[in-house]
């Protein structure tokens, strides 16, 4: 239990350092700063090439949503859940030894070239990201919390960015176990993460480039704004891609009847829903009680 404890408390100093590090000291290799870059460059194209022309620079809930970025990318992790984590995570590494299971890794990459390690953990990672956004959509109590997300009115790069905190619970819960198993050699996928955020911002932004016949494989802003329209031929959902679109068309749950540029966002009776931050953090979870 000693150990625990000062995982816990390590895991906040630790944490705290590493913001602090990341805000005063910009370079290639910092992940606060190039949020902020590609975040500036979407919304510098929003302004250059609207795709919707009316809507203003400033879109509804632009601050909220830029709110949300750095909420669920920092402080939630600095108010307890990299400590939350930490400990899950020595807890499970624990349990496996009480059988004698020293690791859980089932396939092993280390010797694959870098580029082939990167492409594995990129396709894998969006795939089982596919598989729990469907879940979000079609599990009544997730959807709850999805909800948050598809509380958009006026799409643009930040909303990608808007969601609940139980999201980053489900999904990085979901994903441990399948990714622990692949041996990767690599310690850093830093890039992995800053190209996933790079294609959200321009999945959720108010651009219309497209990419030709890549469009079945990658994911675009023509795509994804049906995903959020609120009219749709099922309840639960279409277009759950994330970075990549091939899912969607692999998959049968791919959707787009026209271009969608001016179509009504959100879901059935969002009338009723909270309009701020904190009231949308509580909603969910008083919502899902019985």
């Amino acid at each position: 239990m000693e150990n625990y404890w000062k995982i816990f408390i390590d895991s906040y100093t630790g944490y705290w350092n590493y913001l602090v590090t990341e805000i005063t000291y910009p370079s290639w290799h910092n992940y606060f700063w190039w949020l902020v870059g590609i975040s500036l460059f979407m919304w510098l194209l929003e302004i250059i090439v609207p795709w919707r022309k009316g809507q203003s620079i400033f879109r509804k809930d632009f601050w909220l949503d830029a709110f949300y970025m750095f909420f669920n990318f920092f402080l939630f992790s600095l108010i307890g859940y990299n400590a939350i984590s930490n400990i899950a995570v020595n807890a499970f590494n624990d349990f496996l030894h009480l059988f004698g299971i020293q690791n859980i890794v089932a396939i092993q990459v280390q010797r694959w070239p870098a580029w082939a390690q990167f492409s594995l953990m990129f396709i894998l990672a969006d795939f089982i990201q596919w598989n729990i956004h469907r879940m979000l959509h079609h599990v009544s109590w997730m959807w709850e919390f999805h909800k948050v997300h598809h509380s958009v009115e006026e799409m643009g790069f930040a909303a990608h960015l808007r969601f609940h905190w139980m999201e980053t619970v489900i999904y990085k819960m979901l994903q441990y176990i399948p990714l622990a198993m692949i041996g990767f050699g690599l310690q850093d996928f830093f890039i992995i993460h800053i190209i996933a955020v790079a294609i959200g911002h321009f999945n959720h932004s108010n651009l219309n480039i497209t990419y030709g016949p890549l469009k079945y494989i990658i994911n675009s802003p023509v795509m994804h704004i049906w995903h959020h329209a609120k009219t749709l031929p099922t309840p639960t959902g279409v277009n759950y891609g994330i970075s990549l679109s091939i899912w969607d068309y692999l998959f049968g749950t791919s959707y787009i009847p026209r271009s969608g540029r001016d179509e009504k966002l959100g879901f059935s009776g969002d009338e009723k829903f909270p309009k701020t931050f904190f009231q949308q953090l509580v909603y969910p979870l008083r919502k899902s009680k019985p």
